[in-house]
């Protein structure tokens, strides 16, 4: 699994230096325990023994290839809400951390675009400097307040619960630019819609994130964005409507999870994210059965009671279930002149139970906007399907005249590490090309556009149009936010009328 990267340096559970030995030794014992499961071991293997003393234990643990098969479903399920889970820490919970933004309940506004330097997130967005607020819904409501924007710059609220669903939107396309304010609540909240609340959104989880992203015309154009951020307000229900505050809800103590302690500590923090995600009617089957191999509220026994031999049967069903998300992410989309282009980002009733592709579109990038929302062609090759390598080559993009992409907002391309799915660091600090620089730009003759790929400058005459890659693999993603939904249009994703064009090497 790709780690999102982290300079955190948060206390992470660790296995001692003779116990991971033991559990390497328990992978190579598998083979014994497949024979086991098939009938064919004594009653004296190692295998038979330590079932007969997880029993004696009180450790329940299904049999091994049945723990190996739930561990590949516990980690397709789990792996966008741990990933949600160490961002949450990382963002709201560790204060001495270097990626930490603000406590629950409490807008951090960005006055700059993500760099090279942010790394708690893959694939960041550097198009518009965000704002972010995780919220604690447990006591009451919080009321997000937008103040009235220019028609001309497009900002959007995307409500993410813990479950990664995109649960409402506030913004240019959803609500408009008019000013207003907006409540949410948690699951189990019950009561009518306060006077002064345009609308009312439901998180299916006791913490959310808002996700405000607002655009940035230019260099120049920060302080007018510090402007409409400063017109964010949030608030609990209670200091909206001039009451006094319930009581405090309960304090928790999280377990401190770091995005790159995700791939080594994958199941203890699913463990404790689902503390936080109730189950529903679409996931209940999953939770019960993940709760037989120790996870999630309902398990009879703790997950690090269970022997070696289990817990490397649960390694390889990782392994397996990290191989099926890489799989869908090259196959389960359209392909589009090298381009991966689908709709990958919605609410419980987008996804239908389909863990793989919530697995699939954390992994791309979590935090992805809906489709109508922005749209995301992603691409690891160029039109001929060879691996993008900047030491390699250098590469084009050209849009023909008046094909640049069809949206309402902007769109842009961004630049990222094919490793990491990190910005890059390079001299003249640009991430990215977008739809606000194209008149400093140089034309075709012809009209079009032409965008140089590659590590080292084109030349002076040709800067501006230039994208700077890394010395190595190169990850490209696509924006077109708020796309035009009327031809040309690249919706629906993948199947539209506007298709982007190939990426061509340089000889």
């Amino acid at each position: 699994m790709k780690k999102q990267n982290s300079t955190l340096s948060a206390p992470r559970r660790r296995l001692p230096q003779n116990g991971m030995r033991r559990l390497v030794q328990g992978v190579a014992a598998l083979a014994a325990a497949m024979a086991f499961a098939t009938g064919c071991a004594s009653k004296d293997d190692p295998v038979t023994q330590a079932a007969k003393a997880e029993r004696a234990a009180g450790v329940a643990a299904p049999s091994l290839a049945e723990t190996k098969s739930i561990a590949e479903e516990a980690f397709i399920y789990g792996l966008p809400i741990v990933m949600n889970y160490a961002v949450m820490n990382e963002y709201a919970v560790d204060k001495g951390g270097t990626q930490f933004k603000a406590p629950f309940n409490e807008i951090k506004n960005e006055p700059r675009v993500y760099t090279y330097q942010d790394t708690a997130v893959i694939t960041p967005n550097s198009d518009t400097p965000y704002s972010l607020v995780w919220m604690d819904l447990r006591a009451e409501p919080i009321v997000l307040t937008v103040p009235a924007v220019d028609k001309k710059r497009y900002y959007a609220v995307m409500l993410n619960d813990g479950n990664t669903y995109n649960f409402g939107y506030i913004g240019s396309r959803a609500t408009g630019n008019e000013p207003g304010s907006y409540m949410v609540v948690g699951p189990d909240w019950k009561g009518p819609t306060p006077p002064g609340i345009r609308k009312v959104f439901s998180s299916t989880t006791p913490f959310a994130l808002a996700v405000y992203r607002t655009q940035l015309f230019n260099p120049k154009d920060m302080p007018n964005v510090v402007k409409v951020q400063s017109g964010y307000k949030v608030r609990p229900l209670s200091a909206f409507l001039g009451r006094p505050a319930p009581p405090p809800a309960p304090a928790v103590s999280f377990l401190p999870a770091t995005t790159d302690g995700i791939k080594k500590n994958f199941y203890e923090y699913l463990d404790a994210a689902l503390k936080y995600v109730p189950a529903t009617a679409e996931d209940r089957e999953v939770r019960a059965r993940i709760a037989r191999i120790g996870i999630g509220p309902g398990k009879s026994f703790e997950f690090k009671d269970m022997s070696l031999e289990h817990k490397a049967a649960v390694l390889l069903g990782m392994k397996d279930g990290d191989e099926k998300v890489d799989k869908w992410l090259t196959t389960g989309i359209k392909n589009v002149n090298g381009w991966n282009i689908g709709s990958f980002f919605g609410d419980r009733n987008f996804y239908k139970q389909d863990w793989l592709m919530r697995a699939g579109a954390a992994k791309g990038g979590i935090y992805g906007n809906d489709s109508i929302e922005a749209a995301y062609p992603l691409t690891r090759v160029d039109g001929k399907g060879e691996p993008l390598d900047g030491s390699k080559h250098s590469y084009t993009l050209t849009f023909p005249a008046g094909q640049t992409p069809p949206v309402n907002a902007f769109w842009s391309v961004t630049m990222y590490d094919g490793k990491t799915q990190l910005l890059i660091k390079n001299p003249i600090n640009r991430y990215l090309i977008n739809s606000p620089m194209v008149s400093a730009m140089k034309k075709n003759r012809d009209g079009s556009l032409t965008l140089y790929i590659q590590k080292d400058s084109p030349g002076k005459a040709l800067e501006a149009n230039w994208l700077p890659a890394p010395d190595g693999p190169i990850y490209l993603a696509m924006r077109l936010y708020w796309p035009k939904t009327t031809p040309p249009s690249i919706l629906p994703a993948g199947e539209g009328t506007w298709k982007p064009p190939g990426i061509v090497a340089g000889k």
